[in-house]
């Protein structure tokens, strides 16, 4: 197989290398692009298995599969450059540009027939554990599973219909920084409690890592594991009360509500 990416920048890249880690992708050719040899020099001594180029033509000739991650203001450009080159007849094309449908791919190609995929993963892609979204247009079930396969392997993957795309989003991608941000505000408070700023950091982010394997190993619900470390009159429902009098709950939800474009 095949992979070409184009455009190994942030994201681009951090997907470049965890696709690189991937064991059923171990015989693959991955072949990146990116605006600059700097850019380029950088993601070989990160990777060195990937192969590198700056001509965006040359990665997507007989790709199986083409993954653009450009931006989503250079996407039609790009597409125009890349069209010679594509064999869409054959080929997989892969957007993680955010706020471009499959259809407005679908005619940036011009292609009605093209096979195309969203993906939508968070950065956390990079250490293997993304929330990744996926939906599809022209996409046989063969092709739908070839995908998922390549990136479940990065964390999760999950087959959405594309109205989802935009929430999934604000869950996950956005997410990620509503997670950073009470990792940050909880190492603060551990300082303040007298732990030194790393120790502080370290004892938040095992714990919420903790947190989120304990509920992926059991399946329950959040409330449930609450209750197992909610005493009658105890520090843990003191503490949980005094974040709903400030309006925690209602804080996070319309955090994730206004990262939705209406």
């Amino acid at each position: 197989m095949r992979i070409a990416i184009i455009g190994a920048g942030n994201m681009g890249g951090a997907i470049a290398r965890a696709l690189a880690k991937c064991d059923t992708l171990s015989d693959a050719t991955i072949v990146c692009t990116a605006k600059t040899q700097a850019t380029l020099d950088r993601l070989h001594s990160q990777q060195p298995r990937l192969h590198l180029t700056l001509d965006n033509r040359e990665a997507a000739t007989d790709a199986d599969i083409v993954l653009l991650a450009v931006k989503p203001w250079l996407m039609r450009e790009v597409v125009e450059q890349l069209r010679p080159a594509l064999d869409l007849e054959r080929q997989i094309i892969i957007s993680v540009a955010a706020g471009i449908s499959l259809d407005d791919l679908a005619t940036m190609l011009g292609c009605e027939q093209a096979t195309i995929f969203r993906l939508i993963p968070n950065t956390a892609i990079e250490v293997m554990s993304s929330m990744t979204f996926v939906c599809s247009r022209g996409a046989t079930a063969e092709q739908q599973q070839t995908v998922m396969q390549i990136f479940n392997q990065t964390g999760c993957a999950m087959l959405v219909t594309e109205d989802k795309i935009e929430a999934g989003t604000a869950l996950a991608s956005c997410g990620i920084a509503f997670a950073m941000r009470y990792i940050r505000a909880a190492g603060e408070a551990g300082v303040e409690l007298g732990f030194r700023a790393a120790e502080a950091h370290k004892i938040v982010e095992y714990t919420v890592k903790g947190a989120a394997e304990l509920l992926l190993h059991t399946q329950s619900h959040p409330e449930t594991e609450i209750d197992k470390v909610t005493t009658a009159g105890g520090i843990t429902i003191r503490g949980l009360n005094e974040l709903e009098h400030t309006g925690f709950t209602s804080a996070v939800i319309r955090g994730h509500k206004a990262c939705i474009k209406r």
